[in-house]
């Protein structure tokens, strides 16, 4: 009977280990997970988790019982110390901070998504009590144990989409509320320094104290505790420090197997790496998008989603391909968004927008010699379906019309 191995513990593995059932495979599924808690998805984390308006059931994708009622095998709290695609196995336990007792597991089809982790800052202060990372589930209970109760003093490093949402997150508990970003506008790399004003106006007018165009220059403490950072000479109090600038792709089983590597796991549209019979998918994977004709690596929702079961319909044997429009969505304070697009080409194209920029209810679109390539509506429901059609299509749009909100978007598609 055929063995197929994921190893990971997020939503890219449980979407996988789901569709592989769901496509019929009857053999052997072994989940292997190094965390405690069953595969589960990340972006309440950030946001209604943290605040405590979402349980758990809003993060475990299955529960347990779910692994056990489909014949899965499901392994937490188990670290994948080395991978042999030649030999076709896994070996689990027995690293260096694992059990003494390792056990290997023979594949026939094995799954990379191993996922990221959060990147460090390599300066002083950096491991004192009270600094906050944001990946895991237990990260956000160990940040949510803190500032639940509110009357605290966070301050962020960093201003991207996770310091932004647990920042709002925090203020709306009711702790103040400071991030610090060395470039000129927050988000920037994300949506362009237009739409990123949209939101740090947000933040401010919700009492966070943004500051840009600043340098980081240590945590301090006493007594092994934080009590701020020294931000150009000025130490800004804190009761404590969340780091979030930006995440890595968990690369150690990959690079011990050898396999290609290039920001992430190189596989093809497929998700097939550079090995007989391994996959990579989510957070880990620099998969070839055929659209945009170039590696892209994603660490969204949307990518892991739609990306694990691509990888188990390809571990099946199926003919299929990676291609879908990469997602993303935001909540934070009053300000709801979904952005479809490919970042590659929006970043050489020119931003319009339809809507009300200033009470915030608009959609964004990125235009390229007159093709949509990337579209972002904020408080305007309903439409993400069309922006991605009018991405998918490819075709020359009416600009005056695509601007106009009376325009059906629909209207539009050819």
């Amino acid at each position: 009977m055929s063995h197929f191995v994921i190893i990971g513990g997020g939503l890219a593995a449980a979407s996988a280990a789901e569709t592989l059932r769901a496509e019929g495979f009857d053999g052997d599924v072994t989940v292997v997970t190094r965390e405690a808690h069953a595969p589960y998805q990340r972006p309440p984390l950030s946001k209604g988790y943290l605040a405590g308006a979402e349980g758990l059931d809003a993060v475990i994708v299955h529960p347990e019982e779910w692994y056990a009622d489909n014949a899965i095998d499901l392994r937490t709290s188990t670290e994948a110390t080395h991978l042999d695609p030649e030999a076709h196995t896994v070996t689990l336990g027995g690293g260096e901070n694992a059990s003494d007792t390792a056990e290997t597991l023979h594949y026939d089809k094995l799954l990379l998504a191993t996922g990221a982790s959060s990147r460090m800052l390599p300066i002083e202060g950096a491991d004192l009590a009270g600094v906050h990372t944001l990946r895991t589930l237990d990260d956000s209970d160990a940040l949510a144990a803190v500032l639940r109760h509110g009357g605290r003093s966070l301050v962020l490093i960093g201003s991207g989409w996770i310091g932004m949402e647990v920042g709002a997150t925090a203020r709306t508990l009711g702790n103040s509320v400071t991030i610090l970003e060395r470039e000129a506008v927050p988000l920037a790399v994300a949506v362009g320094p237009e739409m990123g004003r949209v939101f740090q106006a947000l933040h401010e007018a919700n009492g966070v104290d943004l500051r840009t165009q600043v340098n980081v220059e240590r945590i301090v403490g006493r007594g092994g505790q934080v009590t701020g950072v020294v931000v150009d000479g000025e130490t800004v109090p804190a009761d404590l420090v969340l780091i979030g600038v930006g995440a890595v792709p968990a690369l150690e089983l990959a690079t011990d197997a050898n396999l290609a590597i290039g920001n992430g796991v190189l596989v093809d549209a497929a998700l097939r790496t550079s090995a007989p019979d391994v996959f990579a998918a989510g957070d880990v994977a620099n998969a070839f998008h055929p659209v945009v004709a170039r590696h892209q690596r994603s660490e969204h929702w949307a990518n892991a989603l739609n990306a694990g079961p691509v990888a188990a319909k390809s571990m099946l044997g199926q003919r299929v391909s990676f291609s879908q429009i990469p997602y993303f969505y935001t909540d934070q304070f009053d300000l709801g968004m979904e952005l479809s697009g490919y970042p590659s080409l929006m970043a050489e194209a020119k931003l319009h927008v339809r809507g009300d920029v200033a009470g915030r209810e608009f959609i964004a679109f990125w235009v390229d010699h007159g093709r949509v390539v990337g579209g972002m509506n904020v408080n305007v429901w309903g439409v993400y379906k069309q922006v991605q059609a009018l991405i998918r299509s490819g075709d020359v749009v009416d600009l005056a019309a695509l601007l106009d909100p009376n325009t059906p978007l629909e209207s539009l598609l050819a």
